[in-house]
């Protein structure tokens, strides 16, 4: 069962508060808050994480296409290795560090390298 809390009520402009006060915030009356019982707050019931019956078929890991075609070759080897391959069509990588580490310089080589491959790119 809910607990029954009280709240305090002001008699002048209906300021609503948890705790008594000698002064109303919003109209500023003096010792205008009257308690009274609020109302019990409804019992929430814990949300599923998923809906029944919503989920997936278990897929053996040897039924799993593989994946290496939809990823795109930055023509630098190191940066291939460490994206997994490549770049994967439609992904988002943040390239990150030091100033004057060789960021820019990076991704214009990359850039020049995929239209170098036919990509249209397009470097902001």
């Amino acid at each position: 069962m809910a607990k029954t809390r009280s709240i305090y009520v002001c008699s002048e402009c209906g300021y609503e508060t948890p705790r008594w006060l000698g002064r109303c915030p919003d109209c500023g009356s003096w010792n205008t808050l009257t308690e009274q019982q609020a109302a019990p707050a409804e019992e929430a019931k814990p949300k599923l994480k998923r809906a029944p019956g919503q989920g997936g078929e278990p897929t053996l890991i040897g039924d799993i296409p593989d994946d290496s075609m939809l990823r795109h070759s930055t023509g630098i080897g190191e940066l291939d290795r460490v994206l997994g391959g490549g770049l994967v069509e439609g992904s988002l990588v943040l390239v990150g560090g030091d100033p004057g580490i060789g960021k820019s310089t990076l991704l214009t080589q990359v850039s020049a390298n995929s239209a170098r491959d036919g990509a249209r790119v397009l470097y902001v």
